[in-house]
C-alpha cells in the first residue's frame, strides 16, 4: 500500500501486480463492516488471492489504529497453506531457456511471501498492543519458522526482495522482546541466540541492536542463562560459561564492528563493557579495550581518566596516579572532581604520597562546596584519610598531633554530610580508637555494626578490640565467639587469633594454646586446598600472617618455660642464643618490613650488643613507633634504651607514655583491621 501527497490532502492507494486501487473505496466497505466485500474488491481490482487480499486489509486496519479489527482480518489467513505454495515456488529450478520467466516468477513469489509474512508480523504487533504477549510471540515465531522452511539454507545475500528482508529483520528483532514481556525468559534467551546464530542476512544495524539488547538482558535481568545448546556449538570454538562471559563476548564483537567501520559509535557499548569487566575485576582488560579505540572517540583527558580508573581497579596505582597527574595539570582539567577524588584515594594508601593526596582532597572540597553534598562528604573523608596517613611520616610529635587533629576534624565534618555512610563510620571509629577515645570509638563501632547488620567480619573484630582496650575481656570474648558462629570456616583466622589472645589476657594459657593449634591447623588446611604458592605466608584475605601465629604461640610457650615446644626467634632469645634470635628476627623483617613486633624484638636484641649499637636499636624502635605510635611495648623498650644510655628525662617520658597506653591497650593493634 502506497501514498502520495497532493497539496495537503493525503491520497492512499494499493499497488500489486501492476495495478492500483484507491484505498478510500476499501475503507468505506470496512467502515460499514463489510469485510467480505472489501476483500472481494481487492481480489478483483489487484488480481490477488485470498491470503494476499486479507493481508492488505489487515494492514489497512492496523494503520487506521483498529487493532482488534486487524486481528479479525488476520485470523482468516491460512498461513500454512500459503507457506507451502511459497516454498514450492521458491524451490523450483529454472529450466535452461526460461531463466527470465523463472526470475519473474520468483519475484512474484517473494512479493506474495512479503504480503503474507507482513500480515503475521502485524498480527503479532496487534496482539502485543493488547497485552497478549505469548500469543504474539508464537505468531512471530511462525514467521521465522516459515522463512526457514522457504530458505532452508539461510536467506541469500542477493536476489531477496527488500520488503521481505525488512519483515524478516523486524520479526527477528521483535521475538525476544515479546518473550521477555511474556515473562518467558528461557524462550527469550533462545530467541536471542537464534537471531544471532542463524542466517537471517541481517544488516549491521539490526544485528547490533539485537546484540546490545541481549547484552542488557544478560547483565541486568537477574535471569541466569543456560549455556548454548550443543547443536549450535562449533568444535574448538569458545563457549561462554555464564551471563557475564556471554555479555562480554558480545560487547567485544560490537567494538570490533565499530573499529572496522561496520557500525556507528555507540557510547553505551563501552558503558556496558565497563560495568561487566568491573564486576569481574578485569579492569586491566577494560584498559586494553580503551587503548585500542580509534583516536578521537574519546577526548584525551577523558581517556586518561578512564584508564586511571581501570589501572587503579587493577591495583596499578602508580600508572593510575601518573595519568591523573597529567589530567589534573593546570593546563588540562585541574578541578575535575572525580579525578581529584581518585587521586586523593590512591595517595591515602601510601604515607609518602599522603601530602600530595591532601592537596588533591582539599581541591576537591573547594570544588564540591556549592555542588553535591555527597561528593563534598567524600572529599572530606579523603582529606581525613590522607591527613591521618601523612601523620605517620611526620617529623615531630607536635606535627603528628596537629595532623591527627586535622584528620579527625575532616572525618567529623564528612560524617555530618553522610551520616549513613558505613565505610566512613568505620574509619571514624578506628581513628577514635587509635587515639584512645574509646567511648567515642565504641559508639561509632556499634553504629557501624548496626549499619551493616553484623554482616562484615571487621565490625565484630572492631567491637572486640575496643572492649579489650577497655579491659572488658570476657565481653570481648563473647563478641568473638558470636562472630565465629556467623563466619565461614576459611575466614575465621583473625577471629581465632583474637580469641587466643583474649584467653591469655584472662590467664587461661592452656585454652590459648589449644586455640592457636586450631588456627595453625586451619592455615595448613588452606595451604593444602589452595596451594602454598597462592597462600604464601598469608592466608586468603591477607588479614592474618602465619609468622604472627608462630610468634604468639612461641611467646606463650616461653611464658610457660616450655622451650622445646617452639623454635623461633623469641625462644632463641629466651635461651640466651641472641645471635640466632637476631638472625631469625631480621629474616622476619625481610619478609614483613612493617611488622612492628619484629622491629621491637630487633631493637631489644641490638641493645644487648652494647652501647656502640644503641643508635641502631633506637632506629628500629623509632621505626616501630612511626608505624604504630600507640604501641605500648615499643615505648617501654625505648624507655629502657634511653635509661641505659643515660637519657633519664627522655626515658621518663617514654615510660609515662607506656604506662598511659597500658590502661587502654587492645590485645591487637587497631591498625590490624584496616
Amino acid at each position: 500500500m502506497g501514498s502520495t501527497e497532493h497539496g495537503r490532502v493525503s491520497v492512499r492507494e494499493f499497488q500489486a501486480n501492476g495495478s492500483r486501487m484507491a484505498a478510500s473505496e476499501v475503507e468505506a466497505k470496512l467502515d460499514q463492516g463489510n469485510i467480505q466485500e472489501a476483500e472481494d474488491s481487492l481480489r478483483e481490482g489487484l488480481s490477488l488471492n485470498f491470503e494476499e487480499a486479507r493481508a492488505l486489509l489487515g494492514k489497512l486496519e492496523y494503520q487506521r489504529g483498529n487493532v482488534e479489527g486487524a486481528l479479525r482480518v488476520f485470523d482468516g489467513i491460512d498461513l500454512q497453506a500459503a507457506i507451502q505454495r511459497l516454498q514450492s515456488s521458491f524451490s523450483e529450478k529454472p529450466p535452461g531457456k526460461k531463466g527470465h520467466a523463472h526470475t519473474e516468477s520468483a519475484s512474484g513469489s517473494q512479493h506474495a511471501a512479503s504480503l503474507v509474512l507482513e500480515a503475521i508480523y502485524l498480527k503479532a504487533k496487534s496482539l502485543q498492543k493488547l497485552g497478549k504477549f505469548i500469543e504474539a510471540a508464537n505468531n512471530c515465531k511462525r514467521i521465522l519458522d516459515s522463512v526457514e522452511k522457504i530458505f532452508y539454507q539461510g536467506i541469500p545475500n542477493i536476489q531477496v526482495d527488500n520488503k521481505l528482508q525488512e519483515i524478516v529483520s523486524h520479526a527477528v528483532e521483535l521475538l525476544p522482546e515479546l518473550w521477555k514481556q511474556a515473562g518467558c525468559y528461557d524462550e527469550a534467551i533462545s530467541a536471542y541466540r537464534r537471531a544471532l546464530l542463524s542466517q537471517w542476512n541481517l544488516d549491521n544495524d539490526y544485528c547490533g541492536r539485537i546484540q546490545k539488547s541481549f547484552v542488557m538482558f544478560l547483565l541486568y535481568s537477574g535471569v541466569e542463562a543456560s549455556p548454548p545448546s550443543l547443536a549450535v556449538q562449533i568444535e574448538g570454538s569458545y563457549v561462554p560459561k555464564n551471563n557475564l562471559e556471554e555479555a562480554i563476548l558480545l560487547l567485544m564483537v560490537l567494538l570490533r564492528k565499530f573499529s572496522l567501520g561496520k557500525m556507528k559509535w555507540d557510547p553505551s557499548v563501552m558503558e556496558h563493557l565497563t560495568f561487566a569487566l568491573s564486576i569481574c575485576s578485569q579492569t586491566s582488560t577494560l584498559a586494553k579495550q580503551i587503548e585500542e579505540l580509534m583516536p578521537g572517540v574519546y577526548h584525551r583527558i577523558d581517556c586518561w581518566n578512564s584508564l586511571a580508573f581501570c589501572y587503579s581497579g587493577a591495583g596499578q596505582n602508580d600508572c593510575a596516579l601518573s595519568l591523573l597527574r597529567k589530567s589534573l595539570h593546570k593546563h588540562e582539567r585541574p578541578n575535575d572532581l572525580t579525578s581529584l577524588l581518585l587521586a586523593a584515594r590512591i595517595c591515602s594508601s601510601d604515607p609518602h604520597l599522603a601530602a600530595e593526596g591532601v592537596i588533591y582532597a582539599q581541591r576537591a572540597v573547594n570544588n564540591a562546596r556549592d555542588q553535591d553534598e555527597h561528593l563534598k562528604g567524600v572529599a572530606l573523608r579523603m582529606l581525613g584519610l590522607c591527613l591521618g596517613k601523612q601523620s605517620k611520616v611526620a617529623s615531630s610529635d607536635s606535627e603528628r598531633s596537629r595532623l591527627h587533629s586535622k584528620a579527625l576534624e575532616s572525618l567529623v565534618a564528612a560524617i555530618k554530610l553522610e551520616p549513613n555512610n558505613s565505610d566512613l563510620i568505620f574509619e571514624l571509629a578506628v581513628h577514635y580508637a587509635q587515639h584512645r577515645n574509646l567511648s567515642a570509638a565504641l559508639r561509632s563501632a556499634r553504629n557501624f555494626f548496626n549499619q551493616t547488620g553484623g554482616s562484615m567480619l571487621k565490625s565484630w573484630r572492631l567491637l572486640a578490640l575496643i572492649l579489650s582496650a577497655q579491659q572488658r575481656f570476657s565481653e570481648a570474648e563473647v563478641v568473638t565467639d558470636a562472630a565465629l558462629d556467623q563466619t565461614a570456616r576459611w575466614e575465621q583466622g583473625p577471629l581465632l587469633r583474637l580469641k587466643a589472645k583474649l584467653k591469655i589476657s584472662q590467664s587461661r594459657p592452656m585454652d590459648a594454646i589449644e586455640t592457636y593449634r586450631f588456627l595453625l591447623a586451619l592455615v595448613q588446611a588452606q595451604k593444602k586446598s589452595f596451594g602454598s604458592s597462592q597462600i604464601s605466608s598469608k592466608v586468603l584475605d591477607d588479614k592474618i600472617n602465619e609468622f604472627d601465629i608462630w610468634h604468639g604461640l612461641a611467646n606463650l610457650y616461653a611464658s610457660l618455660s616450655r622451650w622445646k615446644d617452639a623454635e623461633i626467634c623469641v625462644l632463641f632469645e629466651g635461651r640466651g642464643e641472641n645471635d640466632e634470635a637476631l638472625l631469625a628476627t631480621i629474616n622476619g623483617i625481610l619478609l614483613e618490613p612493617n611488622h612492628v613486633p619484629c622491629k621491637i624484638l630487633m631493637g631489644g636484641m641490638i641493645q644487648r650488643l652494647g652501647p656502640k649499637f644503641f643508635c641502631a636499636a633506637r632506629s628500629a624502635l623509632s621505626d616501630a613507633l612511626r608505624i604504630e605510635p600507640t604501641n605500648r611495648m615499643a615505648w617501654h623498650c625505648l624507655g629502657l634504651l634511653n635509661k641505659q644510655d643515660g637519657r633519664i628525662s627522655e626515658a621518663a617520658d617514654c615510660f609515662q607514655a607506656a604506662y598511659m597506653l597500658e590502661e587502654s591497650d587492645p590485645i591487637e593493634s587497631f591498625s590490624s583491621i584496616l
